[in-house]
């Protein structure tokens, strides 16, 4: 049987359906192709000066992307970690110094500067305009003798991913576009070669994650580019995400507070006297539900800040205030 498409306006005979399906993947690969074009120039392979017995070597560590004319580089920072400079190794077969600006493992993001200007430089995006099953492109530098070029769809967003440090990044990209081994660090491009997502993860066959391009991110290259590191607020709490008693949510107008569950020694939540089994409901006056609502609370603004905090000891609402200190990350 012959399958055909409903004309098109104007046309007066249906077309092919073969027609019309080649008419489409050949505007996929158009697509694809185009942003490989532009993007892959600016992707480079990793080689960081790690040191080991026989001295200080040359490894392979990842991808990077190049995003401005005067050779700053962003990468992963799992992949550039414990290290202090290196070489990227671009498509052409450009090889240049770079030294390592700064890195937030909490965001699993670095920032590294090459020591000459670049063969060429991405234009970063925003992830918030990315849509569930928009095509997005990958593209690394695993090995130093070209691209990997791979395609697929946002498969989802507000993905939450643990990083090597401890923390949860916010909003993670999720595609089914295939990362190789040695793409963390390289681009995540929408169909206009724009750099919306850092690769960083394979959670498993057909799930690659990506730290997004957004305005947190862009903060966080703010801050390493001006101090090198991130500064964060810090209250010394262990906690989780933890439903309310009806009659209790009925009464403050939330579901779920976060649940202290451990309090460290001397930390500002010690001093303040938080216990555990406290109820953490809002701090500074912003309604607290979910352990990764009080991470993103947690800002250079808020270090050295007296706060109040709302919580429920039990089953009564009380205030304390606290003073958040600076989150040191060894």
């Amino acid at each position: 049987m012959r399958l055909i498409a409903a004309p098109a306006p104007g046309d007066h005979e249906p077309r092919p359906l073969e027609a019309v399906e080649a008419e489409a993947l050949d505007a996929y690969s158009r697509v694809v192709t185009g942003v490989a074009e532009r993007l892959s120039p600016a992707v480079a392979n990793l080689r960081v000066a790690r040191e080991t017995p026989g001295g200080r070597v040359l490894d392979g560590a990842g991808s990077g992307v190049v995003f401005t004319s005067d050779g700053f580089l962003l990468t992963s920072a799992h992949v550039v970690a414990g290290a202090r400079f290196g070489e990227a190794a671009f498509p052409d077969g450009e090889e240049l110094r770079f030294e390592i600006v700064g890195a937030d493992p909490l965001a699993d993001l670095a920032l590294l500067r090459l020591g000459d200007p670049p063969p060429a430089a991405a234009e970063l995006g925003a992830a918030e305009r990315l849509r569930v099953g928009q095509l997005v492109v990958a593209i690394g530098n695993p090995y130093g003798f070209g691209s990997s070029v791979t395609a697929g769809v946002v498969s989802a967003l507000g993905r939450s991913l643990p990083t090597r440090a401890g923390r949860i990044v916010d909003n993670v990209i999720q595609t089914d576009a295939a990362l190789n081994p040695g793409n963390s660090g390289g681009a995540l491009a929408d169909g206009e070669a724009r750099v919306v997502g850092i690769n960083t993860a394979v959670a498993g066959v057909g799930l690659g994650l990506a730290v997004p391009i957004n305005d947190a991110t862009k903060r966080i290259l703010v801050a390493l580019m001006r101090d090198g590191r991130v500064r964060r607020a810090y209250l010394g709490i262990g906690g989780g995400t933890r439903p309310l008693p009806p009659r209790l949510a009925a009464r403050v107008g939330r579901q779920r507070g976060v649940e202290i569950v451990d309090v460290v020694s001397g930390s500002p939540a010690a001093r303040a006297g938080l216990r555990p089994e406290d109820l953490i409901l809002s701090v500074a006056g912003t309604p607290i539900e979910r352990v990764d609502d009080l991470q993103r609370l947690m800002v250079e603004e808020l270090i050295g800040r007296p706060v109040v905090l709302e919580v429920v000891r039990n089953g009564e609402l009380r205030t304390l205030d606290l003073v958040p200190a600076e989150l040191v990350v060894s």
